[in-house]
Parts: structure tokens; C-alpha cells; sequence
């Protein structure tokens, strides 16, 4: 990079002192916070031009001092786009008659939603062409598909703020008219009852963005008229409606981190009323679905911290009713099934590796199907078929390209429906490997990492690596193969995936070893990962780069203030780095419900843990690796001040010459753009990134 004689902006202090616990914080940059009625406000008022004029001007910082990238960074978008099949579709899924396809045409940012009737032959309909709808806006993302019973009417959903904030429409599919029917200020999905008529659905708070109250709402009439049907008065849970695969149930589940509760109302009955299957207990989890007399419960009942499956009679569904189907394993988590007439399939995880399961009804069949390599992610697909033999699910790897699987449980007999095709004429599979590294924590844990790079590369102290890990939520990161990847791999890079404790690579206890009062396990075994890379000889500090995202951020703010040494570029997308005050108020989204993920500050044990490792409040006199932070305008999930904060206490104390960028997409939200190219343009900034700060320009 040039050496261009421009000042990064520094942040005005405004001082606000903020008091618990008898603990005195002061948080110079607390201005930078504006409310949605700031942001959306015609004329705005000084604040809020204040913090505009602030994250302008980090963006002009970022976009002067990466002039020289920019050649590069789109000649990247075309080389990532010059892989991907521009004119592409799904493999088509049946569902009550009719075979649905996803596709997108070339140049188009967004999909086409079209069906069939009965037959692959039969002429299309097309349900949505997005880029049709999203003319117009900077940011649009359409979803929330519910085709009635009768296939006479599609209810969908609109985010056009990516705020996550949906609106809900019904289409009549025989006229192409769209209802009048706006209901507005939801999740976004919603449920028919079996009169194709009456619709359920989720409504939003409006200020903390909690999934608290279900409606139905009778199709022509007026939303204000909906009816509440079930409201969530606990703040730390959050609702749902779903509906069971046999189609006889309407579900509405709550739940938070160590608790849920399921009612059901059947689905020919949308009038009637809902009735608890177990009431909610603390520590006691549990998902539901339904085949012939039973409710089928996914559960942690009895300690089964890897959960196991039992059944109860649809009239005896209290826990006392269980009876086991499938048996708790300490070293298998059971992960998800899938019911159909003669087959249950089951997914889990053992060792790190995804499984999946057949067994049929009568116990006569039960077997797994085989996967070969060290590194894989298999999961079972969107199966709404019944009354059929066959499963489809997805197969990839870190150098094999996802395919899309038939597999006929009876006569056990694949069938390849789909391979992601690479296109560029440059990639070869076998010019790729991929393995698994064993990381000693330094609390003697074994920590897993998953590795893939070029067999032609030199592998020493000057070789780069890319170091990835989440790392929150019970969440994993499967080893899964992209696109995008291969120009960090074919530019002699090493991508290093960490499966660190607090997710659920190694079963439950791993995420339970990684949250609340043992929440720096996290942080610690991404370190001790780095350690063990630079020492067993893959790389150096020189050559070490980082990236996470939100949760993930979290844990880039942790490690660049515990071990910036270990780095030469941390990449923190969307992160969660004021730890302390989200947590501690209550109108911001999400902080209710995850109380049971890092613990609630109001508590002074959780205050003092989570302000030890908070990156706002640790951000110290130090050097720091070279930085690149990136937020969006709208985050509903991690409120962009977050980012914007960490940014400016990091420019007023560190020390050293490294690169600090901040870049606000001023449009979009957590999941940054909708559409599909101008996702590609932010992982090409991305990389580029990385690739300027190791010379590979």
C-alpha cells in the first residue's frame, strides 16, 4: 500500500459515566448511538448528522487509503463471479402436487420462484421474479414462502431496510393479484390452516425486535382486526409458528437458550384452541413433530445433554408420557430427523463429523449412509414428501463442491441430482486437500481444526493462513467447500477452520464449555489454535490472519486485545464488541432472550466476568494488528454504534502504524447486501484486504 499522507478521523469524547454494580465505566463515543426514529426521520436532526458525518468520513478514510486496491478488488469480483453458474436452479423439490424450482437468469442479482404441475414437462408458473419486485430499492430481500393447501394462494414477506422487519402479502396464484392484505411489522413466515384461509403469524416488538405475539388473521379482512392468539410475556423467550409435516398440527413454540414449550391446535380447527404439550421447565428442551398417533419429541429430558428422541400419544403429552425411541449417546449428538411413512431419519454428529441415519418404523432397517473423507458436511434437504422412499440431502467438503443427493432408502441406491459447477476452467479438485489438526488448549482440551490448501503449496513460516471461527450459540461451522474460497487458496493461502468451544462441533458440552462463566474458552482456543499453527511450522505472526463475524467479531475484539502479536490482519465483520451496556439494556434487540448465552450483567458475578473480556471496555495502550471493521447502518442483530465505538477507542489508544478501517454500508444490515453479486463485491473487500496486507497484490 502507498504511503498517502491522510488522517483517519478521530471521534469527539463526549464523556457519559455509566454506574453499576458500584462500577464506574466512562464511554467517550456513547453519542454515536441514534435511535430508529433518528435514522428514518425525514429531516435529521444534529445528532444524528453528527454520526452520519462521523461514519462518512471513516468510509472516505477507508476508500482514500485502499484507492490503489480497487483495480484489484474488481478484477477479484470477477474472477469469484467467473465461477458461478450465472444461469442456475435448484434441483426441484415436490410438495402437494407441484414440483418448486429456485433459478436465476445471468446478470440477475436475484432468484426466479416458479412451480410445475404434477410434472417436470408441465408448463411453468412463476411465482416471484425478485428482480421484477426489487426494482427500485438498495436492499430487498423477499421470503417467507407459504403456498395454501388448495395451491391456490402464496403468502410472502418483504424486507425492503434489512432490519429483518417483514411485510406479509398474499398472492392469489390463479389471477396474479395481490391481496390488499398488508400485515406488517413480522418474522416474516407465516401458516395456513387447512381452510386456505386463515393465516398465522409472528409480530415483532417495535423496539426490541422480540418474536413475542402470534396473530391469525382471516384472509380480506383488515390486519387491525387479527386476532392474538398467543402472546410471549416472558422477555428473555421468543415465539414461532410452524406446522407439523403430516399437516394435522398447527405448532406455536417458545423458546430461549435452556427452554422451550410447544401447543398445538390442529390444523382443520384454525378456531379452536391451543393446548401446552409440556409446560415450559427450565433446562428442559425439547422440538416436536408428528406421525400417525404420536407427537415424535426431540429432547434433553433425563440429562440427555446430546438429546435423544422419544414419542407420546397425542391425547398424553405431558413428560411423564416419554417413552424413549432413540436412546441418549454421551458421544453422539443427536442434531435434527426427518419423518416419512415407513422411514426416520436421523441426523448427529460424532466426532466432529455429520452423520445421517436411517431406520424404518419396524426396526427391520437401520443403517448409515457411508462418507469417505476426513472433512465433509453432509445434511438432509428440505424433504415435505411423505409417502416416499426417497431422502434427498447435500454432500460437500473443503475440496469437493456441494451435490445435491437422491438416495432411495429401500433399495439403497443414489442418485446424483445436482453438481455445483465451478466454472473458470481453472479448478481441479485434485489439486486441493483438506485435513484435520488437533489443537492442545491450554486447559488440555483437544481442540479440532480443519485445514484445506493447494498440494503445490510450500508450507513453512512465510506460508499465509486464514483463520475462521465463530464460536457462540451452540453453532457449527461445517467443513464445508466455496467458491470464494479458492482465491485465497490459489494465492498460496492455508484457510484454517477452528472448531472452538461454544459451538457444537464436538457435541453439547463443547458449546456448554464455551458459554456464560466459561465463556473465554472461546476466545482462549481460537489463541491456542493460532499457537499451534505458528508453532508446529504452517505460519507466523507475520503471515496469520483472523476473521469472525457478529458473534464471531466478538471473539476478533477478544483476541486482539488479549494476543494482537499472534496477527498481521484481523478482518471483524458485524461484531458484538459492547459487551457490557448491550447486555445491560433491555430495549436493544436480542439482549432479553440471550441472558442464558453469556449471563445477564445485572447480576454482579456476570457484570464482572463479561466486563473482563468485553473488547470496548478492554481496548488498551498497545500495538494492534492491522484491522479492517465492517458494520451496517440497519443491523438489527449488532447495532452499528458496536463497530463504530470500538473503532474510535482503538484509534485513541492504540500505538504502532497499522492499518485501522472502519467501513458502514449505509444501507443494509447484519447479513450485509441481498443481492447475490453485491454479496460477492463484499467478500472481494474482504479479501482484498487480507491480500494488500500480505503483499499479494
Amino acid at each position: 500500500m502507498k504511503n498517502i499522507d491522510i488522517h483517519p478521523p478521530i471521534a469527539e469524547k463526549i464523556p457519559v459515566k455509566l454506574e453499576k454494580h458500584g462500577d464506574i465505566r466512562v464511554d467517550n463515543y456513547f453519542w454515536m448511538r441514534l435511535t430508529d426514529e433518528q435514522k428514518n426521520a425525514q429531516n435529521k436532526d444534529e445528532q444524528t448528522r453528527k454520526v452520519y458525518a462521523y461514519l462518512t468520513q471513516e468510509n472516505e478514510y477507508y476508500n482514500k487509503l485502499t484507492q490503489n486496491t480497487k483495480t484489484f478488488q474488481e478484477e477479484l469480483f470477477e474472477e469469484m463471479k467467473g465461477r458461478i453458474k450465472e444461469d442456475d436452479e435448484t434441483v426441484p423439490y415436490k410438495s402437494n402436487g407441484y414440483f418448486y424450482i429456485t433459478r436465476f437468469q445471468k446478470g440477475d442479482q436475484y432468484p426466479i420462484y416458479a412451480r410445475k404441475k404434477e410434472s417436470l414437462t408441465a408448463d411453468e408458473e412463476i411465482l416471484f421474479n425478485v428482480n421484477d419486485e426489487a426494482k427500485g430499492y438498495s436492499y430487498f430481500q423477499l421470503g417467507g414462502l407459504s403456498v395454501s393447501p388448495n395451491n391456490k394462494l402464496v403468502a410472502f414477506a418483504v424486507d425492503t431496510v434489512s432490519r429483518r422487519q417483514y411485510i406479509i402479502q398474499v398472492k392469489n396464484l390463479e389471477t396474479g393479484q395481490v391481496y390488499v392484505d398488508k400485515i406488517e411489522n413480522t418474522t416474516g413466515g407465516s401458516i395456513w390452516a387447512n381452510d386456505n384461509k386463515t393465516l398465522f403469524y409472528v409480530k415483532k416488538d417495535p423496539v426490541t425486535l422480540r418474536s413475542a405475539k402470534i396473530y391469525k388473521h382471516i384472509l380480506g379482512t383488515d390486519s387491525s382486526l387479527d386476532q392474538l392468539v398467543f402472546e410471549e410475556k416472558d422477555e428473555t423467550f421468543n415465539a414461532f409458528v410452524s406446522k407439523t409435516k403430516s399437516k394435522k398440527y398447527i405448532l406455536i413454540g417458545s423458546y430461549n437458550t435452556v427452554s422451550t414449550e410447544y401447543s398445538v391446535l390442529e390444523a382443520d380447527n384454525p378456531n379452536g384452541i391451543f393446548r401446552i404439550i409440556q409446560p415450559r421447565e427450565r433446562n428442559l428442551e425439547y422440538d416436536v413433530d408428528h406421525y400417525g398417533d404420536y407427537f415424535y419429541i426431540k429432547t434433553n429430558k433425563d440429562n440427555a445433554i446430546n438429546f435423544k428422541l422419544m414419542k407420546t400419544l397425542e391425547n398424553k403429552t405431558a413428560k411423564e408420557n416419554w417413552t424413549d425411541v432413540i436412546s441418549h449417546r454421551k458421544d453422539t449428538l443427536f442434531e435434527d430427523m426427518s419423518i416419512f411413512k415407513d422411514y426416520l431419519v436421523i441426523e448427529e454428529r460424532h466426532d466432529g463429523l455429520s452423520k445421517i441415519r436411517v431406520k424404518s418404523w419396524d426396526d427391520s432397517v437401520d443403517y448409515y449412509l457411508p462418507f469417505d473423507e476426513e472433512t465433509y458436511s453432509a445434511s438432509v434437504h428440505y424433504n415435505p414428501d411423505f409417502d416416499t422412499d426417497i431422502i434427498r440431502y447435500s454432500y460437500n467438503s473443503m475440496t469437493t463442491p456441494s451435490s445435491v443427493i437422491d438416495f432411495n432408502m429401500k433399495t439403497k441406491i443414489k442418485e446424483v441430482k445436482k453438481e455445483q459447477e465451478v466454472l473458470g476452467g481453472t479448478f481441479d479438485k485434485n489439486n486441493y486437500t483438506s485435513k484435520r489438526v488437533w489443537a492442545t488448549a491450554r486447559d488440555g482440551k483437544k481442540i479440532p481444526i480443519s485445514l484445506v490448501y493447494r498440494k503445490d503449496i510450500e508450507i513453512n513460516k512465510n506460508t499465509p493462513v486464514f483463520q475462521y471461527a465463530y464460536g457462540s450459540y451452540g453453532y457449527t461451522v461445517s467443513d464445508g467447500f466455496s467458491t470464494t474460497r479458492l482465491s485465497l487458496l490459489d494465492r498460496g493461502f492455508i484457510f484454517a477452520l477452528a472448531h472452538i468451544r461454544g459451538g457444537q462441533y464436538l457435541g453439547r458440552e463443547w458449546y456448554e464449555e464455551g458459554k456464560m462463566l466459561h465463556k473465554k474458552n472461546t476466545f482462549t482456543d481460537f489463541i491456542d489454535c493460532s499457537k499451534y499453527l505458528i508453532n508446529q511450522g504452517y505460519t507466523s505472526p507475520k503471515h496469520l490472519y483472523a476473521m469472525g463475524g457478529s458473534a464471531g467479531g466478538l471473539l476478533m475484539g477478544v483476541v486482539v486485545n488479549m494476543a494482537p502479536e499472534l496477527y498481521n490482519g484481523v478482518i471483524a465483520a458485524v461484531p458484538f464488541v459492547d459487551v457490557v451496556s448491550t447486555m445491560l439494556d433491555d430495549s436493544i434487540p436480542l439482549t432479553t432472550g440471550e441472558y442464558d448465552e453469556w449471563g445477564n450483567p445485572n447480576d454482579k458475578i456476570y457484570y464482572d466476568y463479561i466486563l473482563s473480556y468485553s473488547p470496548y471496555d478492554q481496548v488498551k495502550e498497545q500495538d494492534y494488528p492491522n484491522m479492517l471493521v465492517t458494520t451496517g447502518l440497519h443491523d438489527s442483530q449488532v447495532q452499528y454504534w458496536e463497530p463504530a465505538k470500538w473503532v474510535a477507542k482503538l484509534r485513541a489508544l492504540k500505538t504502532g502504524n497499522t492499518k485501522l478501517f472502519l467501513h458502514t454500508d449505509m444501507e443494509t444490515g447484519h447479513g450485509g447486501a441481498s443481492g447475490r453479486f453485491d454479496t460477492l463485491k463484499e467478500t472481494a473487500r474482504d479479501y482484498t484486504f487480507i491480500l494488500d496486507t500480505e503483499g499479494k497484490l
